[in-house]
């Protein structure tokens, strides 16, 4: 099922990502540089390890982890969170819980596109990718 995920998938429209990191408590010049980076994420996979890498000129943030298994991540805007990441109807499930809050980042297939929606409370942002040659 993971298969479905591994590539290098580009971004290529991002709706609300500037009012989600606005949630997320992310400073002013911090989400100016945010909203023009168009990062990539690459997922490999290895055995049952999962790695998902993105990089952009802003940051490269990488997270190695396995379905199932909470781990420590902290994030590219520095937040120190417990992650967690499941597959749920084909969808790649990733929470984030830090501070009493909570995020989630889901991640959906559909040929050579992959969106990804990011929810935090009431907003909700739309990250569209294509994938990679």
């Amino acid at each position: 099922m993971v298969e479905a995920f591994v590539g290098t998938w580009n971004l290529k429209e991002s709706k609300n990502f500037d009012d989600y990191m606005k949630a997320l408590g992310v400073g002013f010049a911090t989400r100016q540089v945010g909203s023009m980076t168009k990062p990539t994420t690459i997922i490999s996979l290895e055995g049952d390890v999962i790695t998902l890498k993105t990089v952009s000129t802003f940051k490269t943030t990488e997270i190695k982890f396995k379905l199932e298994e909470e781990f420590d991540e902290t994030t590219a805007d520095d937040r120190k969170v417990k992650s967690l990441v499941t597959i749920d109807g084909g969808k790649l499930v990733h929470v984030q819980k830090w501070d009493g809050k909570e995020t989630t980042l889901v991640r959906e297939v559909n040929g050579n596109n992959l969106t990804l929606t990011l929810t935090l409370g009431e907003v909700v942002c739309t990250r569209s990718y294509v994938k990679g040659e």
